[in-house]
C-alpha cells in the first residue's frame, strides 16, 4: 500500500466488548474523530435499544453517522459507504484521523473491500412487489423467490418482507440471482486509505455473555418498552421495518402486543443479542488484516494506545 496513503483506525468488536468507551479514551489521547459503523444508531429517537450514548457525550466526543434517519427509512451498505467517505474526507480535511467504530461488519467491510454489483432500489418495481405481497403474503412470496434464487431463498425466513423484497427487485432488474451477483468481485477500487484495524474480541465468551445480560437488562429498565411504545405513537412503524427488527427492538414490539411476557422479553432479549454477538464475532474472523485485542484484558487501553501512537507515528513518518 503506497506510504503517502491518509491513515483510518477501525475499532471493531461485537456488542458489549467496550467498543464505545475505548473510542472516547482514543478521542482523548489522539487527534482523531468518530464515525459511527452501526446499523441502528442511524435512526433517530432509537436511543435506550441502541445504547446510544447520551447527548452530553455526544457533544463532547461528536459521532459522525448518528441520527441520520427516521425509523420508517431504511439504511443500507451502499449509503453508509457514501456517508463514511464524505465524512471521512471532512475529517481529513481538518487535520484529523477517522476513526470508525461499530459493530455492523457488513458496513466495515463493504467500505474496505467494495461493494457487490447489485443495482440500485427501483421504487417502482418495489411498488409492484408490495403489492403483491398485499394480495399473496410474503412467504408465498418467499416460495417465489426459490423459483428464481433457491440459494438467496434458503438464507431467508418466509416473513423477511424486506430481504425478500430485495432479492426479488435484484432478479427483476438484472435478471440474475442476487446470489450470483454477491459472489462477483467487488465493484470498487482499492480503499484509499493506510488502516489500522483493531477487533476486540472476548477471551472469555462467557463473560461476555454476562456483559450482554447486565446490558439488556441495564435497557430495560432504562425504559426500551416505553421507548418503543413511544415510537409506535410518533411514527407509522410496522415490525417488519427494519428499525423494528433490531435486536430488543423486536422482542419489545411483541411484548407490547402481548405476544410474550416479560420474563421471555428479557430471555428472548438476551438470546437474540448473544446470537447478535456470535455473528459479529464470525465477520471479525473473516477479515484478515484486522488485529485482535482481548476486550476483556485489564490492559486492553495501554495496548489499544500503545498501538495507535505507533501507526499514527509510522504514517506522520511515511508521509
Amino acid at each position: 500500500m503506497p506510504a503517502d496513503l491518509p491513515p483510518a483506525i477501525f475499532l471493531l468488536g461485537p456488542t458489549a466488548s467496550g467498543k464505545t468507551a475505548l473510542a472516547l479514551e482514543l478521542v482523548d489521547r489522539f487527534p482523531v474523530e468518530i464515525i459511527s459503523v452501526d446499523s441502528a444508531l442511524v435512526y433517530r429517537d432509537m436511543n435506550v435499544g441502541t445504547a446510544k450514548p447520551e447527548a452530553a457525550t455526544l457533544k463532547k466526543y461528536p459521532h459522525h453517522l448518528v441520527d441520520l434517519i427516521d425509523p420508517t427509512e431504511a439504511y443500507s451498505a451502499a449509503r453508509f459507504c457514501r456517508d463514511a467517505t464524505q465524512a471521512m474526507n471532512a475529517i481529513l480535511s481538518r487535520g484529523k484521523v477517522p476513526l470508525l467504530v461499530g459493530g455492523t461488519m457488513l458496513y466495515a467491510k463493504a467500505l474496505l473491500e467494495g461493494l457487490s454489483e447489485l443495482p440500485e432500489a427501483d421504487a417502482e418495481v418495489r411498488a409492484e412487489l408490495e403489492a403483491q405481497a398485499a394480495r399473496i403474503g410474503w412467504p408465498e412470496m418467499h416460495a417465489e423467490l426459490a423459483k428464481i434464487d433457491a440459494e438467496t431463498a434458503r438464507r431467508l425466513k418466509p416473513n423477511d418482507s424486506q430481504r425478500i423484497q430485495r432479492a426479488l427487485e435484484v432478479f427483476q432488474l438484472t435478471g440474475v440471482p442476487m446470489s450470483t451477483l454477491q459472489t462477483r468481485a467487488p465493484i470498487a477500487s482499492a480503499f484509499p486509505w493506510r488502516t489500522l484495524q483493531i477487533g476486540l474480541m472476548p477471551g472469555d465468551r462467557g463473560v461476555l455473555h454476562q456483559r450482554i445480560a447486565t446490558r439488556f437488562d441495564t435497557m430495560l429498565e432504562g425504559g426500551l418498552v416505553d421507548e418503543v411504545v413511544s415510537l409506535r405513537e410518533r411514527y407509522r412503524l410496522t415490525p417488519d421495518l427494519p428499525s423494528m427488527r433490531c435486536v430488543g427492538y423486536r422482542q419489545a414490539w411483541q411484548f407490547i402486543d402481548g405476544d410474550i411476557d416479560r420474563t421471555a422479553l428479557r430471555e428472548t432479549g438476551i438470546a437474540a443479542t448473544r446470537q447478535l454477538a456470535k455473528r459479529q464475532m464470525t465477520w471479525l474472523r473473516s477479515m484478515n488484516k484486522v488485529e485482535t485485542l482481548d476486550c476483556l484484558a485489564k490492559d486492553l487501553s495501554a495496548t489499544a494506545m500503545d498501538r495507535c501512537n505507533r501507526f499514527l507515528k509510522q504514517s506522520v513518518a511515511d508521509s
